[in-house]
């Protein structure tokens, strides 16, 4: 019996790959709002963030890079950063992003 292959992404923080199921996935949806997909279901563009607040932190950055907004193509609002941000309280800080 055939091995079933499990869908790999990339953390836009850390570029480290992994399963699918252990990221969190970030939706620009066709309405214009960005939303947490939990299932990975949503119709619309999607990031991957891992499940640490590091590489969230790094992610929701405003700098040069400005990762989460590029790679969704639109400009996050203040309102915006500071919601998934919240969010991102849930996981752990102690894992580091880059090892």
């Amino acid at each position: 019996m055939p091995l079933k292959r499990v869908p790999q992404r990339t953390c836009i923080a850390c570029r480290r790959v992994r399963a699918k199921w252990e990221l969190v996935r970030i939706v620009c949806t066709p309405r214009g709002t960005v939303e947490i997909d939990p299932r990975g279901k949503e119709s619309g563009r999607g990031a991957y963030l891992c499940k640490n607040q590091s590489c969230w932190e790094i992610g929701l950055r405003k700098d040069r890079k400005n990762r989460l907004a590029r790679a969704l193509k639109i400009e996050l609002s203040p309102e915006q950063r500071a919601e998934l941000l919240h969010y991102s309280k849930i996981f752990p800080a102690n894992e580091r992003a880059f090892e």
